[in-house]
């Protein structure tokens, strides 16, 4: 519950600055300003929907998947009142990187409690088993729909978003290790028995 809560918190921090967010969250954006609802459960409604794509798929959620769904936004919404005020675009810069390292940190302290991948990231694998095309290619191809798709529908992108496409992957293999966390060491997102 810490690593998902600083999850939003971060988030909660990339998107005070102003400067672009995650992918997933550009489309969360997107239908927030679409339908005027917070981004707490504009983001619940998203992984509820991205749930549903997984019965299809037949892909089992964990405990932490559940939680993560209805969990992460709300956290975002309680952490948008602690946002200080930030003059600049420096301090913006600043901050935006804060958050994006608090994202970092607290996914690598969620995924290492290895109670289920959240819906996103298991609905990209999930694709990836059913087309038999690489993960690679899945996620690129996802991650670029939900942006163009968030994009259109009003969400924000910028330096935010293209930060977290590059840098991302090396922070969480940091802190995954950081925690005890070695993806090579498991099988389908659960640690392998000896």
């Amino acid at each position: 519950m810490v690593g998902l809560y600083l999850v939003g918190l971060g988030l909660a921090m990339m998107i005070h600055t102003g400067l672009g967010v995650p992918p997933w969250d550009v489309l969360t954006q997107g239908l927030q300003h679409q339908t005027g609802l917070s981004f707490g459960i504009a983001a619940t409604i998203i992984s509820a929907i991205v749930l549903l794509i997984w019965i299809p798929i037949k892909q089992k959620p964990g405990l932490g998947t559940l939680i993560n769904a209805i969990s992460i936004g709300p956290f975002a919404d309680l952490s948008k009142p602690l946002m200080p005020e930030l003059d600049g675009l420096f301090l913006n810069i600043v901050w935006l990187c804060l958050g994006l390292a608090c994202v970092a940190l607290g996914s690598g302290l969620y995924i290492s409690a290895n109670l289920g991948g959240g819906p996103r990231d298991g609905l990209m694998v999930g694709l990836t088993r059913v087309s038999g095309w690489p993960f690679w290619i899945v996620r690129s191809l996802g991650e670029g729909t939900v942006l163009l798709t968030g994009w259109l529908l009003g969400g924000t992108v910028g330096i935010g978003t293209a930060l977290f496409a590059v840098g991302i992957g090396y922070m969480l293999q940091i802190t995954m290790k950081l925690f005890g966390f070695d993806p090579k060491k498991t099988q389908n997102g659960v640690k392998a028995s000896k």
